[in-house]
């Protein structure tokens, strides 16, 4: 049984929730400190989570149904260029890495706003570190998960469009 647009944003919800409780697990339980791209990544995660929640809870017809699709699609496509920008960071020979940069907390205390932001999201050597689980990065689980993100708001899209025409065409 296909699961309505309704409640595939509630699975697309509790998907990105389960994202985030396992970078919160790896975070707090192994200790492993978040890079910027990572803590970037889950921002999106969180994004792309909060735009499915609202649009299960407000249930909106065509044009609603459409636009929280094409955000969802637009939230996954920024999410997954940060993690590609990490892979390839990662990718990077150790000569050519950039250098670690100053912590997060760190960064918003000394820098203005708009320069901690770009320096957040450009990474920094930290964000060369692997982890891995199942043998892939933490990164490339991301980008499947962004990819998956975006295919399955594209296929909500696809769906809120054809029935606002057969909406149309009952009228």
């Amino acid at each position: 049984m296909i699961p309505s647009i309704r409640q595939t944003n509630l699975i697309i919800f509790l998907g990105c929730l389960g994202l985030i409780l396992v970078g919160v697990f790896y975070e707090h339980v192994m200790k492993y400190e978040p890079c910027p791209l990572c803590i970037t990544q889950r921002a999106f995660f969180d994004l792309i989570g909060i735009l499915a929640l609202i649009a299960f809870l407000h249930n909106p017809k065509f044009k609603g149904l459409q636009i929280y699709a094409v955000l969802g699609i637009l939230a996954a496509l920024g999410g997954g260029y940060f993690a590609q920008h990490q892979l390839w960071i990662q990718s990077l020979p150790a000569d050519q890495v950039p250098a670690c940069g100053p912590g997060l907390a760190y960064m918003f205390e000394a820098f203005p706003f708009m320069e901690a932001v770009k320096l957040l999201l450009q990474g920094d050597g930290s964000c060369a570190e692997v982890h891995k689980i199942l043998g892939l990065s933490f990164a490339g689980w991301s980008l499947i998960a962004f990819v998956g993100l975006g295919f399955i708001n594209l296929w909500q899209l696809v769906r809120a469009v054809k029935n606002s025409g057969v909406s149309a065409q009952a009228s």
